[in-house]
Formats: C-alpha cells, sequence, structure tokens
C-alpha cells in the first residue's frame, strides 16, 4: 500500500517539516513546544523520532510521525509518547496500516541497536474517555496500529496526585490511629531484591507478574531495584524498610520522581503480612518524606503522583484514604499479553 513510503529517523533537518503535525489532540497530549523542550534535554531525540514521508513530495511534510522518549541514560528509548498520521493527505482508511508500518520498521531499528523488546506505547486519558466519542475515535485507530505492530498487551492504570491543599484537616475530637511501624533508610540493593522477590507473591501489579512469569521473580526484582536507583530521579537514600512493633520487616516503600514531579515509585506489603493496614502507613511515609524532601523545597513541585492498575483495587482505595484524587488514566500497550 505504501511501495513509495519511506520510514526513518529524523536529523535535524526534518524540525521544522515535522513540527505542524505534533499538534494535541483528544488522545495525545503532546505539543510542538513540549517536543521542543524535551528535544532540548534529552528526553527526546532525533534517533528516537521517526516519520513517514513519500520521497515524491521532496519538502513536503511528513505523512506520520511517531515520538519515543527514554531516560538520559540509555542508548534506546523506553516508552512511544506520539504517533500522529497527517488526516488531510492520508485517507483514513490508510491511517492504520501507515502508522502500523511506521511502528514496525522502528521496533527492528530499536532492536538492532540493542533493545531487548519493542518499547511500550504509553497514552495518557481522562478518566471518562470511554464516554467521550471523539477520545475514542482519535484512541482506535493508535490502538489498532499498536496492535498490528506488535503491540498486543493492555494494561489499564489509574491516575492518582496528592496536593498539600487537597488534604482534609484533622478532627481534633477524633484520635489518630496508632502507628503500628517504624522505618529506616536501608543502603543495601540486595535486602529489596529480596524485599521485590517476596512482593511479587499474588502481585496485583500486571505488568510486574507477567515479567516475573517470563523471567523469573529473581531476575524481575533486580530489574526492579536497578530501575528505581538508575533510571529513576528520586534518592536512593530516600528508600525506606517497615517494621513492625516485633521488629518484623513488613513491606518497604520507594519515594522517587521522574523528570515532571514527585512520585510514589513502589510500595510493596509482604504476603504473610497483608491485610493488616500497613499500606496507609507506608504510603503515609512516603508522602510525607516526598512532602518534605521535595514539595517543602522545590518552588515548581506543587504535587505528588502515582499510578496503579485498574484491577489492583486494595492500591487504589490506599491511594484515595490518603487524599489522592484520581484525574485521568494511562493506557499501557506492550509485546506482552
Amino acid at each position: 500500500m505504501f511501495a513509495r513510503t519511506t520510514f526513518r529517523r529524523t536529523v535535524e533537518a526534518d524540525l521544522d517539516r515535522l513540527l505542524p503535525l505534533v499538534v494535541a489532540d483528544p488522545a495525545s497530549t503532546m505539543r510542538a513546544d513540549m517536543y521542543l523542550s524535551k528535544l532540548a534535554d534529552g528526553q527526546y531525540r532525533r534517533e528516537w523520532t521517526w516519520i513517514a514521508e513519500n520521497p515524491a513530495d521532496g519538502d513536503g511534510a511528513p505523512l506520520a510521525v511517531a515520538v519515543w522518549w527514554g531516560p538520559l541514560t540509555e542508548t534506546t528509548p523506553g516508552a512511544l509518547d506520539a504517533v500522529y498520521v497527517d488526516g488531510a493527505r492520508v485517507p483514513e482508511g490508510e491511517r492504520v496500516a501507515l502508522a502500523a508500518e511506521l511502528l514496525t520498521a522502528a521496533h527492528a531499528a530499536f532492536k538492532e541497536a540493542g533493545a531487548a523488546e519493542a518499547p511500550e506505547f504509553h497514552i495518557f486519558l481522562p478518566g471518562d474517555f470511554r464516554e467521550r466519542p471523539e477520545v475514542v475515535e482519535a484512541l482506535a485507530w493508535r490502538q489498532e496500529a499498536a496492535r498490528a505492530a506488535g503491540l498486543v498487551g493492555f494494561v489499564e492504570r489509574l491516575r492518582y496526585e496528592w496536593k498539600p491543599e487537597d488534604v482534609a484537616p484533622v478532627d481534633g475530637a477524633r484520635e489518630p490511629a496508632p502507628k503500628q511501624l517504624t522505618f529506616a533508610a536501608e543502603p543495601d540493593d540486595e535486602v529489596f531484591v529480596e524485599l521485590f522477590r517476596q512482593v511479587l507473591e499474588d502481585t496485583l501489579d500486571a505488568g510486574s507478574r507477567v515479567e516475573a512469569e517470563q523471567i523469573g521473580a529473581l531476575a524481575q526484582a533486580r530489574n526492579d531495584v536497578a530501575f528505581y536507583r538508575d533510571q529513576m530521579l528520586g534518592e536512593r537514600s530516600w528508600w525506606r524498610v517497615a517494621r513492625n512493633a516485633a521488629g518484623e520487616v513488613v513491606g518497604f516503600g520507594l519515594p522517587s520522581r521522574n523528570h515532571a514531579s514527585p512520585v510514589v515509585g513502589y510500595l510493596g506489603v509482604l504476603p504473610q503480612h497483608r491485610g493488616h493496614g500497613y499500606v496507609d502507613e507506608i504510603l503515609a511515609e512516603i508522602t510525607g518524606l516526598l512532602a518534605s524532601e521535595v514539595l517543602a523545597v522545590e518552588a515548581d513541585a506543587s504535587q505528588i503522583r502515582a499510578d496503579t492498575d485498574l484491577g489492583n483495587g486494595p492500591m487504589a482505595a490506599a491511594f484515595e484514604r490518603a487524599g489522592y484524587r484520581n484525574h485521568s488514566r494511562r493506557l499501557v500497550l506492550s509485546e506482552h499479553m
């Protein structure tokens, strides 16, 4: 269908040609100014931005563009942030096929460069997106193209944020619940590897569960520790181990941050200690540390963000008890079913 179309990574001369396509629509929040900002600081790179073009168009605009994001330390991208097709020049019936070929070509190049798998596609949507026809329409062709390019897995995640001003005042007539846990920093990565391994048992986090089934719980635990230590921007010294009154380790919390905001990086309660309400205290510890270490000292930091899988009802309930507000959804499309 696209015999005359070429698919390639961009170069500097392509910038002015591709920017007109980078316009926010109901299923994509990226804008040209956002793209330029992240290109400047290295989160986006020219070799991670791919276009589809017809050489016969000369210096005309690309037919499609896809933009991948990655940590500054990596040589291959971590996630697909956006894909656009020029609706004025590509017939609606050909949009999916063109986008799929563009993604497929880029995936092959990333794997040749050392990527173990195609990067996930992260799509940020309003919480009520299924009731918005314009969002459903803008999302549908992207999902179909991603599936055709091999991203057949699907996870829906709830996105939360916490702001100090949203916290309800404490009722002075009501005694606060007694604390059950104490928290301490732990410098030994191997301690966290073992804790991550244990919390994978019966986890409701779909991504962790699938990866652990493929590579084993211990390997997945090591990958998790390496990710939060090396790719997230939070301080390693913020990580906490939680112990009960008997001195037993019952769980752990990883306050962290990304390029945009402080985040609840990870929270885990060991299987044998679940059901005692420890999740609330661990989340409170994470929130309090981030509020004091980031929100209180950085003028441009105004909220703490967090995600959890739609199917993880206990974690969602804990966020809501702690005053976190569910403000949107994140769809994650991946190679894993």
